[in-house]
Formats: structure tokens, C-alpha cells, sequence
């Protein structure tokens, strides 16, 4: 069910920054929803440094949906008004960039991943996933040895079929890390994955520049879904939260045993 909502929300959240490019004709004075001013600039400030650094936050294990990076970063690079991004005469090329660096911060954030796994070690990782902090940052140890399994089923691979699934693509760089798995393979096979996730991502915002009519259109309706699945999602993560708090009063502490 959390994936669900998370995949759902991932999507509305890539449909509502990419198409608010539909309603640039409408002036700032005319925006009185701050869900729009905070696009409005987020979209402004998009070049291909920010979507680096963001893609380097997507990647680590602090989490950043890259469905708000890419495809709003590919629809600008489509837009010749947008000087950041629409650096050549062809969008092809501008959107192929937009894969390169969005490839480059995925690469990045998960060397950043592989070596504190490397030299932290397993105890660490584990315990900074059930520390506060890391659950601030939605961790916990029973994710990190999902992640440890499926690299342990699936080999080497898996950093690259990895990339491609969410909820592993963001964490699977650990386990290579805690397995000390060749570092040369490890960026390949990452920078595979990674390119294969960011050039679909690319292209849903390239579609989405050519269908603005039919955007502008449904763009109210796309709001409101957004904001009840973020509600539903936000209610969701606090049952849970106070759910497996309540658990943890009632069962021993099992961190040591994970750890080792």
C-alpha cells in the first residue's frame, strides 16, 4: 500500500511540476496559490547545475523523487524562452543534456552512498537507519536489508536493474557498498541504470511540452487529486509511525540482531 501511494504521488507530483509551464500566460499578480509560486520558482531556477545537485539528493539516501527533477528539467529544455536550459536550437539535444547531468547527479549521490557504506560498515549503517535522524529521512533497518537482499540475490546486476525500481533505486548503492563490490563495475552499471531511468523520465517531460493545451485543461483537477493523495499519504506515514512506535514499547529492541 506505502508504495502505492508513494508511486502515485511521485507521478502527480511530476505532472504538477511539469505541466504549470501550461499556465504561463497568467501573470504573477493572478497566482494566488503559493502551490504555484513555489513552482513558478522552482521552475526558474532549474539549469542543469540544479538538476545535478538535486539528482545527487535523489540518489543518496535523502529522499527526493527524481519524477520533479527530470521531466519539468526536460519540458524547460523544450521552451525557448528558458535560457538556463534551452542552450542549443534543438530540443533533442537540450533534453539529451538534460539526461547527462540528471545521469551525472545520479552517479554522484550514489558513490557518496557506496563509500560511507564502505567505510562506516554494517553496524553504522543499520544503526543510523533506526537512529532518529535516519528515520527522519523515512529509513529504517528493515529497508537497508531489503536492499542488502535483493543485492545478495541478484549480484553485481542488481545496482543496475536496481536503479530502475523505486523504493531500491535510492539505497541499492549501500549493500554494493557493504559488499565491497568492484568499484569500476559498480559506476557502470550504475550509470547504465541510471540513464535508463532519467531517459524515460526525460522523455514523459519532452511529450508533455507538445500536449499543453490538454494540460492546461485538466491541470485544476491534477491539483486536487495531488493534494488528497498527499494528504491520504501524510496520514498514512503518521498511522504508521505511531503503529510501530507503540510496537516497539511492547517488543524488545532487535537493532543488535539486525546489525550482525
Amino acid at each position: 500500500m506505502k508504495k502505492k501511494l508513494t508511486l502515485a504521488i511521485c507521478l502527480l507530483c511530476f505532472f504538477q511540476t511539469t505541466f504549470a509551464q501550461a499556465d504561463s500566460t497568467v501573470t504573477t499578480a493572478e497566482k494566488a496559490s503559493v502551490t504555484d509560486r513555489v513552482i513558478d520558482w522552482y521552475n526558474g531556477h532549474l539549469n542543469y547545475g540544479t538538476v545535478t545537485l538535486l539528482m545527487t539528493i535523489e540518489s543518496s539516501f535523502i529522499p527526493f523523487p527524481s519524477e520533479v527533477i527530470v521531466p519539468p528539467a526536460a519540458y524547460q529544455a523544450c521552451n525557448a524562452d528558458n535560457e538556463a536550459l534551452f542552450t542549443t536550437s534543438s530540443k533533442v539535444v537540450n533534453v539529451l543534456f538534460v539526461i547527462l547531468f540528471a545521469t551525472l547527479g545520479a552517479l554522484i549521490g550514489a558513490t557518496i552512498n557506496y563509500f560511507l557504506a564502505l567505510w562506516l560498515g554494517r553496524p553504522i549503517v543499520y544503526w543510523f537507519a533506526d537512529s532518529k535522524v535516519g528515520h527522519l529521512l523515512l529509513l529504517n533497518s528493515a529497508k537497508i536489508k531489503k536492499a542488502e537482499d535483493y543485492f545478495i540475490e541478484h549480484g553485481k546486476s542488481s545496482t543496475l536493474i536496481g536503479r530502475l525500481i523505486p523504493a531500491i533505486r535510492q539505497l541499492i548503492s549501500i549493500p554494493a557498498g557493504l559488499a565491497k563490490m568492484n568499484f569500476g563495475i559498480f559506476i557502470l552499471f550504475t550509470a547504465i541504470g541510471a540513464s535508463i531511468w532519467n531517459t524515460v523520465l526525460a522523455f514523459l517531460g519532452y511529450f508533455a511540452h507538445g500536449q499543453q493545451d490538454l494540460i492546461e485543461r485538466y491541470n485544476g483537477e491534477l491539483k486536487i487529486v495531488l493534494w488528497i493523495l498527499c494528504f491520504a499519504f501524510v496520514g498514512y506515514l503518521i498511522y504508521k509511525g505511531v503503529k510501530s512506535s507503540r510496537a516497539q514499547k511492547v517488543t524488545p529492541d532487535n537493532t543488535e540482531n539486525l546489525s550482525e
